[in-house]
């Protein structure tokens, strides 16, 4: 496969002007890890909407240069938050309401893969465990302490970031791949007992996306990880995106998903529906 591959998706128009323009006017959101990657595009996508947003994360630069630039009259604000952090995360929450008088979205998106290593008996304890409180604890925070608010005014949504290693095992790292098993179990946890306050609670789970943070762990350029994940897609003649997973995390926040909760989506071409090895080994057997 070669490097003209990102060119099999035009790039689309993300400027709001069809019927569903400005599908989360008046809405408030909040989106952990929302200065790069996935939450920065979201965040993006989420104000081209209407809404008003507040990127948390800990990348200060990246955190305040995207504001400046998406941030015409107060319409996103950014502020400093160690998801691992109780008082981080409660100051987010608290930093929305006084702001801009309630919480309507709470994406606890912020994530790490970890380090990777050959085996489990080579695996650092102390990674495993920074894993599980960023991707796990992390998200347990956001949904706690927007809860906190949602519950007295009974509505509101709480999204995860999850992760294809939710449902395939054997790609990822030991640590992300339990980690977001966990998300999807605190997820359908939540719905339940969440639901009879009328806050809808869902995961969104996409494939491998060339994000700075996957590009970096894996030390390739964003071109070669993109021909990577194409030649390994099941979904054929489409690039996976960033943007794909902010239009879930649109679809899921909006009044449109007004009846979805519990939902893990799968934004992954397919790829999570089959197993290829045996028909991979089968071809190099008979090759």
């Amino acid at each position: 496969m070669n490097g003209s591959s990102a060119a099999l998706t035009p790039k689309r128009d993300v400027t709001p002007q069809s019927s569903f323009a400005s599908r989360l006017e008046g809405k408030v959101a909040i989106i952990t890890g929302g200065a790069s990657g996935i939450g920065e595009s979201t965040v993006r996508l989420f104000v081209q909407n209407g809404a008003k947003v507040v990127v948390a994360d800990v990348q200060d630069k990246l955190g305040q240069s995207l504001c400046n630039e998406l941030g015409a009259k107060g319409t996103v604000s950014y502020v400093h938050c160690d998801v691992t952090s109780d008082e981080d995360v409660k100051n987010a929450v608290d930093f929305a309401i006084a702001k801009y008088g309630k919480l309507d979205i709470m994406y606890n998106n912020a994530g790490i893969p970890g380090k990777i290593y050959p085996s489990v008996l080579d695996y650092n304890n102390e990674d495993f465990k920074r894993v599980l409180d960023i991707n796990v604890y992390g998200a347990f925070l956001g949904a706690k302490h927007a809860a906190r608010v949602m519950i007295p005014v009974k509505r509101g949504v709480i999204l995860f970031t999850a992760s294809i290693a939710s449902t395939c095992c054997g790609e990822s790292p030991h640590a992300y791949t339990a980690s977001k098993h966990a998300v999807v179990g605190l997820m359908k946890n939540l719905c339940v007992e969440l639901g009879q306050y009328g806050i809808r609670v869902n995961a969104i789970s996409p494939c491998g996306m060339a994000t700075p943070l996957l590009n970096n762990t894996i030390g390739l350029e964003k071109s070669t990880v993109q021909e990577v994940l194409c030649a390994a897609a099941v979904l054929k003649g489409a690039v996976p995106e960033v943007e794909d997973v902010a239009e879930a995390a649109l679809y899921l926040s909006g009044d449109e998903a007004k009846y979805v909760s519990g939902l893990n989506l799968m934004v992954d071409g397919g790829y999570s529906t089959t197993n290829p090895s045996f028909k991979m080994v089968l071809k190099s057997l008979m090759s």
